[in-house]
């Protein structure tokens, strides 16, 4: 709490020391001209301040660089400033009673009006620098440092934005900011900010570069705070094309990664995948080492939702290789760790391509990781494709651990489409428990508020899971439907690496028929297993073979059921004490 600058004092006290108020009347009397201003002007800042930044607001026309840096010297001597060495650096700043004072001096409006911009002035050089110089990711006291100076950016975006303030100089400030707000994960005050400078466009002159920007933001603000809606590919859309006018490479780069992800998150997987393809051709135009690594990350991720599992791992693989051991700086700022989404989506390939050990500990690496960054989205990447993998492995107490975390950090930094994610999966992993009334309903829920999001990532998987949970309660009608219903989407938004395990998942729907129609089972179990090897993903093979062996078996053909559990079974190496892999050995046992 600030002190209360009329506290009466002691009685036995002089007359300038019976208030705060007093002694600082009487402190300030005492000052010259030029400190008496250079501490009006000082006020502005809201924290901690280099020498740099105070030079910056308080040099002007009548009071040069040398006078200023004298008055600031003298304002330290008598305490009217105080000063904290941080690392090998002086920072300065005003005790609250000193600054609240100074800021209720009747100053002209003129002169108040020209201390504000010359404050938000510097606030943008400051970001511009920070931008330049950015690091991914940051550590701790970097970021400390980063948030200590947001706290004058906001102040100058509220003075630019508010009464009489310099609009052309908030939006400047504003798309200045926009990165760092990113960078930080702060998306709703990204989102607050940048929609702001937007609607002040038409008061202002510019290259287009500002707007550029400000789009950019805008649009990954929202996408990572309401989904996929249309305000978000617009806001997208416009900042490509300004990039793309200014022949700007690496902004189109980063516009494309933007938009790719929202196609891909909004179940346009084929969509997603020509953006990919035009961010590798960008990237080859850009000198920046990182352009290739971060086309190269969403280029896998598309190949492994359409199913080219081969080149998705390669592409993958690539960016995190070369991230291993690597702290550079970036200019690629999206609000999270482009190789930490490289190595989220290389668990789940590692273990649909028969690598489950190699899957965990991916998946076990990337979560670590991504906590030590202190991006909040990336986290939450993270958590989800890890969570799925041990759901995968039957690694269920991991996986519950891992929920929770992601639904609480979700929660904590307000991204809607994750929280929502975060309790399909629970409900998915309660299904796989054996839990089956509430955890269907749960999932359809979550799955509405994830279709008014546009948020679609997740609906197979889920809708997989609500199909064997019909399937469980004898709603064979409601599960029919919904498959069909699924393998429909899939084959039209090109989801396909899920379409082996809906073919397996639809065959044993008609083993539980009242006809128990083994023909039309057998058929889709073939089909599975074919498009396993296809798209070389062993896992969805394993899981068919189990169950076709299983119906041969009670055919009589055990042989059969053997031979092709056992070619598919070997084909792993490595991954023998995780779920699938114990049920194919017993059952290999059992036919023996």
């Amino acid at each position: 709490k600030h002190l209360n600058r009329f506290w009466p004092g002691h009685r036995t006290a002089p007359p300038r020391q019976k208030t705060l108020q007093a002694t600082l009347d009487w402190s300030y009397g005492l000052l010259s001209e030029p400190e008496r201003l250079t501490l009006r002007k000082l006020a502005v800042f809201v924290g901690q301040f280099t020498i740099e930044a105070a030079l910056a607001v308080v040099t002007s026309a009548s009071m040069d660089e040398a006078l200023s840096f004298e008055a600031i010297d003298s304002l330290v001597a008598k305490s009217m400033v105080a000063t904290r060495p941080v690392g090998a650096m002086m920072r300065y700043r005003l005790l609250e009673t000193t600054r609240a004072y100074a800021l209720e001096i009747n100053v002209d409006a003129a002169e108040l009006a020209h201390l504000g911009e010359r404050h938000a002035s510097y606030c943008r050089q400051w970001l511009e620098q920070t931008n330049a110089q950015w690091k991914t990711p940051v550590t701790a006291s970097e970021r400390e440092r980063l948030l200590t100076g947001l706290g004058d950016v906001r102040a100058g975006l509220d003075r630019c934005f508010g009464a009489n303030g310099n609009v052309q100089i908030g939006v400047g400030l504003a798309a200045s900011a926009a990165p760092v707000f990113l960078g930080l994960a702060l998306f709703n005050e990204c989102h607050r900010w940048t929609e702001r400078a937007i609607q002040a466009l038409d008061q202002t002159e510019s290259d287009g570069r500002d707007e550029m920007h400000l789009q950019s933001a805008l649009g990954m603000s929202l996408m990572f705070t309401h989904g996929m809606i249309e305000p978000t590919r617009v806001a997208l859309s416009r900042g490509l094309a300004i990039a793309e006018q200014r022949g700007d490479a690496l902004n189109q780069l980063q516009l494309l990664g933007t938009l790719h992800m929202f196609h891909h998150r909004g179940g346009n997987f084929r969509t997603a995948l020509q953006y990919a393809r035009h961010m590798t051709v960008i990237s080859e135009t850009i000198a920046d080492p990182d352009a290739a690594e971060f086309a190269n990350t969403f280029l896998g991720i598309s190949l492994s939702y359409v199913g080219n599992l081969n080149e998705a791992r390669l592409a993958l693989e690539s960016v995190v290789r070369h991230r291993a051991g690597i702290s550079r700086s970036s200019k690629i700022l999206l609000g999270f760790d482009h190789h930490n989404l490289a190595g989220s989506y290389l668990a789940r390939i590692l273990w649909l391509q028969g690598r489950p050990t190699q899957a965990l500990e991916r998946g076990h690496q990337t979560v670590g990781d991504a906590a030590c960054m202190e991006l909040p989205a990336t986290l939450c990447i993270a958590l989800i494709w890890a969570s799925s993998v041990f759901i995968w492995t039957g690694d269920f107490d991991t996986a519950d651990e891992h929920i929770d975390r992601l639904i609480s950090h979700a929660e904590v930094h307000s991204l809607a489409p994750f929280l929502a994610v975060g309790q399909g999966l629970q409900c998915e992993l309660g299904l796989c428990r054996g839990s089956i009334g509430e955890e269907v309903q749960g999932l359809q829920s979550c799955l509405v508020q994830l279709h008014a999001a546009r948020h679609e990532l997740q609906t197979t998987a889920f809708n997989i899971a609500i199909v064997q949970g019909y399937a469980a309660s004898g709603r064979l009608t409601e599960a029919f439907g919904l498959i069909e219903e699924t393998i429909r989407m899939v084959s039209a938004n090109g989801d396909l690496s899920f379409m082996p395990e809906l073919l397996r998942v639809k065959g044993n729907l008609y083993l539980k028929t009242q006809q128990a129609a083994s023909d039309e089972a057998e058929k889709f179990f073939k089909q599975s297993i074919e498009l396993s090897r296809a798209q070389s993903a062993p896992s969805w093979e394993l899981r068919a073979a189990v169950d076709l062996a299983t119906l041969w078996a009670s055919q009589g053909r055990k042989a059969e059921g053997q031979k092709l559990l056992q070619t598919a079974y070997e084909q792993f190496e490595e991954g023998f004490d995780t779920a699938d892999l114990k049920v194919a050995a017993r059952l290999i046992a059992e036919l023996g």
